[in-house]
């Protein structure tokens, strides 16, 4: 039973982007960090630092079970938190009104320990330190950087201030007010820095997106036009031609013939400039598609070396290949968690081999399964088989150690067998 769930996490945490990984991590660190500082500052040193008096031991246990709390619901509001500051959901106002609530509580116990002088010397200042942690945090996502400091500055005055009117003087209203300080600076830090990291890193995945998106549709817009400028010119003549026609059928005019022999001729040329324009449109160019990958996996976080050269190569086997490399570039930035993809081309011999290989795939994971470049194995891969089939190439992968390797080989015609083994470095 664990053994299935410890299994789960892991396809889990496999399925997830690179950016959620981050996030998830970061999310952690958030719910632990108040943890953190209330057994190292707040619950430990305070049960060991109370006084042998029953005042003072109700104060101090009180006040560590409110603490208690404010850890409670600071991992129960840090989501929301952040995700307004993704600007993903609006001001969690409740949630700031419960926190503040929960510090009023517990700097009152901390103001009665010091008026009761319950706690021993030193260690009241631990206290006061975790007790703004949890609004700090929940400040830091909520509002600018000038308006914490400015709030902050607030409180840490306020909170001297109390302490003042219980009996703190001199170094130890100082120390309180450094020490409230420092919290502050701590939450900003750890909590504001790292989820500018995270909104910056989901900016630059949302314009990666978009910048595919209207590369699509430029794309399209392209083929649009030279559709447009192939097809307007030679409908618009046949459209006036066959008009023509017409009126010279219904005066009985042998030329009508001639304007429909016309016509067939300019339809028949229309349909070879629509071949020929689709036919441009889906040829891939392999050197192109190389470069292509590799700026697009590097692009990605992903180590890309690119061996061999294109240069030669028949345009039948070039649009093979490069619709093999076109597809394990997709694959590997979808699945798996790749540090480095080698893509090799060779020409030796009869032959041209095409290899692909990356790491980041899951012990367990079969090709096929959603690891790995070897996904989509009745789509992706049959498609690629049938692509090169047309060339009498051949396709095979492995998935072996952590890595899957994608084979593609294609047979060069007689006319380019002669040609050397060719090897380079691209970029």
């Amino acid at each position: 039973m664990l053994l299935g769930r410890m299994r789960g996490w892991q396809r889990g945490w496999h399925d997830r982007t690179k950016i959620e990984k981050v996030e998830l991590q970061s999310m952690a660190m958030w719910h632990a960090m108040p943890w953190i500082f209330f057994f190292s500052w707040n619950s430990v040193p305070l049960a060991l630092g109370l006084r042998d008096d029953t005042v003072a031991h109700v104060l101090g246990w009180t006040l560590i079970a409110a603490a208690f709390a404010q850890c409670v619901h600071a991992n129960r509001s840090v989501r929301r938190s952040v995700d307004h500051y993704l600007n993903r959901a609006g001001m969690p106002r409740r949630d700031l009104t419960v926190t503040c609530a929960l510090l009023a509580v517990t700097l009152g116990l901390a103001l009665g320990l010091q008026a009761v002088d319950g706690v021993k010397d030193g260690m009241m200042g631990l206290t006061v330190l975790f007790l703004v942690i949890p609004l700090g945090q929940s400040l830091a996502f909520a509002v600018p950087v000038r308006t914490f400091l400015a709030r902050f500055a607030l409180l840490d005055a306020a909170i001297v201030g109390a302490f003042a009117a219980v009996g703190a003087r001199g170094g130890q209203l100082v120390a309180f007010a450094s020490l409230i300080g420092l919290a502050g600076l701590m939450t900003l830090l750890s909590s504001r820095c790292s989820a500018w990291t995270l909104s910056v890193m989901w900016e630059a995945d949302r314009a990666r997106e978009v910048e595919a998106r209207l590369a699509v549709a430029e794309e399209r817009l392209r083929f649009g036009r030279d559709m447009h400028d192939v097809m307007g010119r030679n409908l618009a003549v046949i459209a006036l031609k066959s008009e023509l026609a017409v009126q010279l059928a219904r005066r009985g005019r042998p030329e009508a013939v001639d304007q429909m022999v016309e016509v067939q001729r300019i339809a028949q040329e229309s349909q070879r400039e629509v071949r020929e324009l689709v036919r441009g449109y889906r040829e891939v160019e392999l050197g192109v598609e190389l470069l292509g990958a590799q700026g697009v996996l590097e692009a990605a976080g992903i180590s890309c070396r690119v061996t061999g050269s294109a240069a030669g190569l028949p345009a039948p086997v070039q649009s093979a290949l490069g619709w093999v490399v076109r597809e394990a570039a997709t694959n590997v930035l979808r699945h798996g968690d790749a540090g480095t993809c080698d893509i090799t081309l060779a020409v030796t011999g009869e032959r041209t081999t095409l290899v692909v290989e990356n790491d980041g795939v899951p012990e367990d994971a079969a090709p096929g399964t959603g690891s790995g470049t070897g996904t989509r194995t009745g789509s992706g891969l049959a498609g690629l088989r049938e692509r090169l089939a047309a060339v009498d190439g051949t396709l095979d992968f492995t998935s072996e150690g952590g890595r899957f390797r994608l084979r593609a080989e294609v047979p060069l015609p007689r006319a380019d067998a002669a040609r050397p083994d060719k090897e380079e470095v691209l970029l």
